[in-house]
C-alpha cells in the first residue's frame, strides 16, 4: 500500500489518540507503524515530519523538542517529540 500523507496523518493521529493527553510519540513510531520492511522505515521519515508540520500549522499536533515547542518550519533535523495539540480530534477542552 502506498505511503500516502492521509495514510501518515491517519497513523499520527491514531498513535496520539491512543496514549495518554499528556503523552507523546516519535516520528519514527508512525513510520515503522507504516512500513513493512524495518529497514525502509528511515526512508520515509521525511514524509512524516512533512506531514507533522502540516499538523502542526493547524495546530492539530505540537512539534517539541525538549521542553521548547518548535516552529513546523524548523524541523528538518534533530529530535523531534509530536504532541496532542489544541484543536486536536476530539480533545475535550
Amino acid at each position: 500500500m502506498a505511503l500516502t500523507n492521509a495514510r501518515i496523518e491517519h497513523c499520527m493521529l491514531d498513535l496520539l489518540g491512543h496514549r495518554a493527553a499528556t503523552a507523546s510519540i516519535c516520528p519514527s513510531d508512525v513510520a515503522r507503524a507504516l512500513v513493512d520492511e524495518q529497514a525502509d522505515w528511515r526512508a520515509s521519515m521525511p514524509a512524516v515530519r512533512q506531514v507533522a508540520a502540516q499538523l502542526a500549522r493547524k495546530q492539530i499536533i505540537v512539534i517539541t523538542q525538549g521542553e521548547a515547542t518548535l516552529d513546523p518550519a524548523a524541523i528538518d533535523h534533530g529530535p523531534i517529540r509530536l504532541r496532542r495539540g489544541p484543536r486536536f480530534p476530539g480533545k475535550v477542552g
